[in-house]
């Protein structure tokens, strides 16, 4: 990595360090300038490629094995939420906590295909939950241990209907 300086210094919020220190993940230059993209909240997440060029647009040289390994560990800890589009495509956003303060990433999205912006369904959220934890007690009687659920309803949203009629 080079040690230029991005243009953006970044402070990182509370629950976010939290879950970066229960995963012994440092507080680099990388996670910071990475945690700065997605706290921008770009519309439909990113592709690892498009990291990659945002941070080389803002001064910062990152090996692309590097950049890989760190979206994967932010991904793990749950600050990120990695999702696969229909491409087979990995996107990645920031997980953010519902405002009930559960996690993101059981709550469904809706995904637009064409623009690939995503909306939290926060309202389905109750039979979602009771649907998730089914799941979870079936893979349990099976002897497997379940993590994580992901709920994506695909279509085209609203903003990209009205582009195209």
């Amino acid at each position: 990595m080079n040690p230029r300086t991005p243009k953006e210094p970044l402070g990182v919020p509370p629950e976010i360090q939290s879950r970066l220190e229960k995963a012994g993940l440092r507080r680099t230059l990388a996670t910071r300038a990475v945690l700065g993209l997605f706290l921008a909240r770009p519309p439909g997440g990113l592709t690892h490629a498009q990291a990659l060029a945002s941070l080389t647009a803002r001064g910062l040289d990152i090996n692309r094995v590097t950049l890989y390994r760190l979206l994967d560990r932010l991904a793990a800890c749950g600050v990120l939420q990695r999702q696969a589009d229909d491409a087979r495509t990995w996107r990645f956003s920031l997980a953010l906590p519902t405002p009930d303060g559960r996690d993101a990433g059981a709550v469904p999205r809706f995904e637009c295909d064409a623009c690939h912006r995503q909306f939290q369904l926060t309202d389905a959220s109750e039979p979602t939950r009771a649907v998730t934890h089914d799941l979870f007690a079936a893979l349990a009687r099976l002897g497997h241990q379940g993590n994580r659920v992901d709920v994506s309803i695909h279509g085209t949203c609203a903003g990209c209907a009205e582009s195209d009629a």
